[in-house]
């Protein structure tokens, strides 16, 4: 099911691996635990493996968005870096990660120490992703179908919120699930780019808001299950 690498190429990945944290580093990342997250998953077992031939896998460890089926895709790994950096994550977070895709963010969000709950709208991304991230040793983020627009109230409430979709609108559930103190993250914007939204929650009414840089997601749907 999974694309198979040799111990040689394991090695190589290693080495690619090392050089996309220092380009991360170059581009303004500076939490020493992302990057060590960054530098610990294989990126390169998380592709659509019926497109993963060799030639794609050279282009694993670039800061590049690749396909991973149902028309949706990997994120930039400089943007899976950034938006985990201004959730300021802390181990023990209890995270509600919006849009499970192939599950490279979500194991970024485990690699930190936090508890995950994640929510994936594609059918055939959640089937895959649920049976491939405890392969990999993932075996306590906890994984849901359906609509991220309603969050996970009967799991809630959650320290940080993260979407990894283009939203057109803050789900006012989102807000109404997230911590007194806690961060959501989320690209906001119905165009070709989004502009990343942080919310700190102060009270149970009122939110800092920060908007920080120009970024590109696929659309976040709803209503589908």
């Amino acid at each position: 099911m999974f694309y198979k690498v040799s111990k040689e190429d394991e090695y190589l990945f290693k080495g690619k691996r090392k050089r996309l944290v220092e380009q991360l580093r170059v581009k303004g990342i500076i939490n020493a635990d992302v990057l060590k997250a960054i530098e610990t998953i294989p990126r390169h077992l998380f592709f659509d493996q019926s497109t993963a031939r060799p030639a794609m896998l050279e282009h694993a460890y670039s800061d590049k968005a690749l396909p991973i089926g149902a028309g949706q895709t990997i994120s930039h790994p400089f943007t899976v870096a950034f938006q985990t950096e201004k959730l300021e994550l802390k181990v023990g977070d209890k995270v509600l990660e919006i849009g499970t895709g192939c599950g490279y963010q979500t194991a970024v969000l485990s690699e930190m120490g936090c508890k995950v709950f994640t929510i994936e709208r594609q059918k055939s991304l959640y089937d895959k992703t649920k049976l491939f991230l405890p392969f990999l040793g993932y075996k306590s983020i906890r994984f849901f179908y359906g609509d991220g627009y309603k969050g996970l109230p009967k799991h809630a409430p959650f320290d940080k919120i993260i979407v990894t979709a283009g939203a057109p609108y803050i789900p006012n559930d989102l807000l109404i699930q997230l911590n007194v103190g806690g961060i959501l993250v989320i690209p906001i914007g119905e165009g070709e780019q989004q502009e990343m939204n942080v919310l700190k929650k102060k009270s149970e009414q009122s939110f800092e808001k920060q908007v920080i840089g120009k970024f590109k997601f696929v659309p976040m749907l709803q209503n589908k299950v």
